[in-house]
């Protein structure tokens, strides 16, 4: 069996392709078939989330590009960036995993959340698609942009500073 477990920037000769869709991209263990049918198994460091056309090397030198598989998603739009926000706000206050893309947002299918987009005023429209959620503030690596014309990633580490202590500030506490 084929044990990928480093990631590559670029390859000269790409052996094969695992179309995988983002559920179990964001595992760092894992076996499963390539879309040969070969039995593949996956180690990569914890928190490791594999995105569209990342290359992994394998023990015996091949390299197997990870292609993100088409899910049942919604694409959300609306007729102006602000009701856009409001509906990116509502979804990070349920955590719910989103794309966020060039004038739209993506999720995975879910009529619950459908409704409370539409009640905001949302377009929803549902569509298979490759789903590429934004990593999270505190996530390690890069971030990804999820717009349609193009398909990278940066790596700035955190999103957002990593609080090593934090305090909160009530306004009854004393000024220091």
């Amino acid at each position: 069996m084929l044990t990928l477990n480093t990631k590559v920037a670029h390859a000269d000769v790409v052996s094969a392709q695992l179309v995988l869709p983002y559920e179990l991209r964001e595992n760092s263990r894992l076996r499963t078939r390539l879309a040969s049918g070969e039995e593949v198994a996956i180690f990569t460091a914890r928190g490791t989330v594999l995105r569209n056309n990342d290359l992994l090397k394998g023990d015996d030198g091949r390299v197997v590009k990870i292609v993100a598989a088409e899910e049942p998603t919604y694409r959300i739009t609306c007729h102006s960036p602000h009701d856009l926000l409001r509906c990116a706000f509502h979804l990070g206050n349920r955590h719910t995993q989103t794309q966020v893309g060039d004038g739209f947002l993506r999720i995975y299918q879910d009529s619950v959340l459908k409704e409370m987009l539409e009640g905001l005023g949302a377009t929803v429209v549902e569509e298979s698609a490759q789903f590429e959620p934004e990593a999270g503030a505190y996530s390690s690596g890069g971030h990804h942009h999820g717009g349609d014309d193009h398909g990278y990633s940066h790596s700035h580490g955190p999103l957002a500073p990593i609080p090593v202590h934090q305090k909160i500030h009530r306004p009854s506490d004393p000024k220091p």
